[in-house]
């Protein structure tokens, strides 16, 4: 019979700088995101309400298109 030869596992070095730096990015960008929402709050309300027909309409034109079926 054949010998099985194993091989070994070598463990994975993690590239935790790299990690850190995504987690300190994205701890920027949700920070910048948040400060963006509430100096226009204003605004993006009137974008929610703007949105609120289409997005009624798109909903009416997908149950049609079930119901047919």
């Amino acid at each position: 019979m054949a010998e099985e030869v194993k091989q070994e596992v070598k463990p994975e070095k993690k590239n935790v700088l790299g990690t850190l730096l995504k987690v300190i990015l994205g701890l920027v960008f949700l920070a910048l995101g948040v400060l963006t929402i509430l100096a226009w709050r204003r605004d993006l309300l009137m974008v929610i309400k703007g949105c609120v027909g289409p997005f009624l309409v798109l909903a009416g034109i997908i149950t049609l298109a079930i119901a047919k079926e």
